[in-house]
């Protein structure tokens, strides 16, 4: 089945995703893309269907014919305190509020938001296979975020991050059992099974 350009007729509605919710470690972020009324692409889908190569084909795609795209990060340390679902729906209103053009309607991925700017906007599950614009988005998020952590890898190379990303892998476990935690890490998540004790 392919997906729809838009969830309304609105020439402005944006669709918006996060990356790295469930991760052990760097930030949650989320992208904001508002497509034309004409855009079209067969290959474009919900980033975690697809390889790593096709969502850096796609992301110069979606730069240069979007009316507008934009993204932001949300750290472990305002996940932290406010948690990840909050910290989540707080990176997707940075995006939207950083595109160059104001959205009249939000689509989001998912089924938790919290109104912004009083922008109508609606809760799609699995908004990032139906949408085209919320597919643009989980690419744009997917891909900053990787690049973000294949930076931050050569700080801390013994975590693998350039590959795992940050997820709860067993190699990224076993690491932050062997060297301990960073400033990158989530400390409100389970790091380490409880059987085990962090190194501070």
């Amino acid at each position: 089945m392919s997906l729809k350009l838009s969830f309304t007729l609105d020439p402005l509605e944006c669709g918006t995703d996060e990356a790295g919710r469930g991760c052990l470690a760097g930030p949650v972020t989320a992208a904001a893309v508002i497509l034309p009324k004409d855009f079209e692409n067969l290959i474009l889908n919900d980033s975690k269907q697809l390889s790593e190569v096709q969502r850096n084909f796609l992301k110069p795609i979606i730069e240069r014919d979007a009316i507008a795209v934009a993204f932001a990060h949300v750290h472990p340390e305002d996940i932290d305190s406010i948690n990840i679902l909050n910290a989540s729906i707080l990176a997707m209103h940075k995006a939207i509020a950083n595109l160059k053009k104001a959205p009249t309607f939000i689509s989001v991925d998912g089924n938790k938001f919290k109104p912004f700017h009083n922008i109508p906007h609606q809760t799609i599950i699995k908004g990032d296979s139906k949408y085209l614009n919320i597919a643009a988005a989980s690419i744009m998020a997917k891909t900053s975020r990787d690049a973000y952590m294949s930076k931050i890898h050569e700080e801390f190379p013994m975590y693998n991050w350039k590959k795992n990303k940050g997820y709860p892998t067993k190699e990224h476990r076993e690491a932050i059992k062997k060297y301990g935690i960073t400033k990158y890490h989530r400390m409100s998540f389970r790091l380490l099974p409880q059987q085990y004790h962090l190194t501070f």
